[in-house]
């Protein structure tokens, strides 16, 4: 049998989970198929990589050298995949957008101007609640754009190397049960809702840091947070178990309002981001203008919001500033 970079990925899943069980949980094989590919590759290789017993799998000497080898040639390969993979048809007109989401509110109508600027590219889109998954995806060149929210003045972490741009920056808003005794209110304070519980989608991003922080400054702690997907976050705040904080040009489903936190204590700013040497960076100034439209598009819903952005400059669609578009 020829070595190949799948073995050494079982090797190192084996390792890093200290068990042939749960090594297999991770792969998604079966435990006796990951027991017998094991028993091959140790064959091909001479002798056995691990010393198994009841406190599960340790590296041999043999096992050593083979890891050792493996975590220097996987990330080379990886490397190399992503590096293709963005550079394949870096001479030809784009043939097709990739996008990846994270709770994005403009998604669907940059989608639409795109089909109807260019019908003869496909557009794909992908969604996810996490940042770093998305900037995985376009550094190695498997989507072409990322849309993503960051709280406040972060960014995103820089580990992927991708370009980020403003597309908005929005104040962030409290979601309500119509029936709420404070859902009459234009604005909201932080501390009025000191004894309500709280409902939040999932994220790897800083927001729930950012959301404590304002609480502390406004002088609480707040009370439980559930953690569901977006239709259950709509579930409790329609029970009235639970408000929720959301985006302003979210669109509530009948029964529910938003309303603005007064002061504007939490900010969202919503980025576009991609790889500098990859295909799509040729195009992106033109994605980054139509994301900047579909924002705007949105705006159309919701009137109320929009007269309040008249009157508060620093929100909104944001001006261009490096090179045609904002940094992020």
């Amino acid at each position: 049998m020829n070595l190949e970079l799948r073995h050494l990925r079982v090797v190192c899943a084996i390792a890093e989970t200290g068990s042939v069980t749960k090594a297999a949980a991770t792969l998604g094989l079966a435990q006796p198929a990951l027991t017998a590919q094991l028993q091959r590759i140790e064959r091909a290789l001479g002798g056995p990589l691990f010393e198994r017993d009841r406190r599960g799998a340790r590296p041999t000497p043999l096992g050593e050298l083979v890891l050792d080898r493996a975590r220097v040639l996987l990330p080379a390969m990886k490397g190399l995949q992503d590096e293709a993979a963005r550079l394949a048809g870096a001479g030809d007109p784009p043939r097709r957008y990739r996008f990846g989401g994270v709770n994005s509110p403009i998604l669907g109508r940059l989608v639409h101007r795109l089909a109807a600027e260019q019908p003869e590219v496909q557009i794909t889109t992908y969604a996810s609640w996490s940042v770093d998954e998305l900037a995985q995806l376009v550094a190695g060149g498997r989507l072409d754009f990322a849309l993503t929210g960051v709280c406040g003045d972060a960014t995103p972490s820089a580990e992927f190397g991708l370009s980020w741009r403003e597309v908005a920056v929005d104040p962030v808003f409290v979601l309500l049960k119509q029936s709420h005794p404070m859902a009459d209110r234009d604005e909201i304070r932080l501390v009025d809702l000191r004894r309500e519980q709280w409902v939040a989608a999932p994220g790897d991003g800083c927001f729930g840091d950012c959301f404590a922080a304002a609480c502390a400054r406004a002088g609480f702690t707040p009370r439980k947070v559930y953690e569901v997907d977006v239709r259950g976050c709509l579930d409790l705040v329609d029970a009235g178990e639970a408000i929720a904080l959301c985006q302003a040009t979210f669109r509530p489903v009948a029964g529910l309002v938003t309303r603005r936190l007064a002061g504007t204590p939490l900010r969202w700013r919503l980025l576009l981001g991609w790889h500098p040497d990859a295909p799509a960076a040729r195009v992106a100034e033109t994605v980054l203008e139509t994301a900047v439209a579909a924002y705007t598009d949105a705006l159309a819903n919701h009137p109320d919001y929009l007269a309040w952005l008249l009157r508060h400059r620093d929100f909104g669609a944001q001006p261009a500033t490096v090179g045609g578009v904002r940094s992020a």
